[in-house]
């Protein structure tokens, strides 16, 4: 299974460990950049591409994944939820990373790599991809309103009882 890497400066040795541990644990890690430090990098450039690249690889039919890591995560996470089709989830804790996969079915997942320890960071991403989507009605029925509001920009219809809830 390929696995797309993005990041900035601030992940950029998180994502040289990761890539090594993928290789490690059977996959195939495919590194967006940077490939140098430089401070003043910008996380677009890289997990836009790392992003793209999975949303590509998907639509062929492929079942790859995405890693993209920064300072926080939340810049990372944001750019990567830009790529149509794409569900990034910034991970946090294990959980965080078990749910993104069960409940959301996300494909990409966003770590901070100034916010946790290297061990847990990598402990993340393991969860992440070896984690899947439950398939429970509840959340397709979510994703799907996501998805039809990304291609259609309507909104989905509010439920009978929230109704009075949007006109107060």
């Amino acid at each position: 299974m390929r696995v797309h890497l993005g990041s900035d400066h601030a992940g950029l040795d998180l994502k040289a460990h990761l890539a090594g541990w993928l290789t490690e644990h059977g996959y195939e890690p495919v590194d967006h950049g940077p490939f140098v430090f430089d401070a003043l990098d910008d996380y677009p450039v890289f997990c836009l591409r790392a992003a793209e690249a999975v949303a590509l690889e998907r639509a062929e039919g492929l079942d790859s994944f995405g890693v993209v890591i920064g300072g926080s995560g939340n810049g990372e996470q944001m750019a990567a939820n830009k790529v149509a089709g794409i569900r990034c989830a910034l991970a946090w804790s294990e959980e965080t990373a078990s749910l993104a996969r069960e409940h959301n079915d996300a494909q990409v997942v966003s770590v901070g790599g100034r916010m946790h320890s290297l061990s847990d960071m990598t402990r993340f991403v393991e969860v992440f991809l070896t984690t899947a989507f439950s398939g429970d009605e509840r959340h397709v029925r979510r994703i799907g309103q996501m998805a039809s509001y990304e291609q259609t920009r309507e909104l989905p219809p509010l439920p009978e009882s929230a109704s009075g809830a949007a006109s107060a």
